[in-house]
């Protein structure tokens, strides 16, 4: 994938040199979603960041002030045209719009250059601050899954299922 640039942002694959922040947000993962994700030390983010360097699934977002990576946009195709998507950000970068900036240029792309139709997201119930970004992002909610699925498990080694919301918009919707 050629890099995308916004105002702020470069998104790009990710390459090497970008363990230590990726490690930054993926050591203590704030979305339970992202538990799976979870790195431990610096050789574990050199690995993830090595298997990401050969997919264009995770894409980096990355200041252009700085180069820093601050976060990643992912996509999982289904074809024929829909698109699984999310983003996941160091919370030391919240607040300042970084997530919306990636997203719309993400979403531009997916639907310009991977000719997408639709786009999806999940979100958990508890991640009110995804559920704002993809309302933001002119997404509509179109489900709410009770007890969808178990990222984490209590102290017996029983799964804690969370409800999970599904939004979603449409190429005709996006150019509107």
């Amino acid at each position: 994938m050629d890099p995308i640039t916004t105002d702020r942002l470069i998104l790009r694959p990710f390459r090497e040199g970008d363990a230590p922040d990726l490690l930054a947000y993926l050591r203590h993962p704030r979305a339970s979603c992202f538990l799976s994700l979870k790195l431990d030390d610096l050789d574990a983010a050199a690995a993830e960041v090595e298997t990401r360097s050969w997919s264009d699934e995770h894409i980096a977002v990355c200041l252009r002030s700085t180069g820093r990576v601050i976060g990643d946009v992912f996509q999982m195709p289904e074809p024929p045209n829909t698109f699984a998507v999310g983003w996941n950000f160091n919370a030391d970068f919240g607040g300042a719009g970084y997530a919306a900036e990636a997203a719309r240029a993400f979403f531009d792309h997916l639907f310009a250059v991977k000719q997408a139709r639709r786009l999806y997201a999940y979100v958990e119930e508890t991640n009110v601050a995804s559920q704002r970004l993809c309302e933001r992002l002119g997404m509509r909610k179109e489900g709410l899954f009770v007890e969808f699925i178990s990222f984490a498990t209590d102290g017996n080694a029983n799964p804690i299922f969370e409800n999970t919301m599904q939004y979603a918009i449409l190429r005709k919707e996006w150019r509107a």
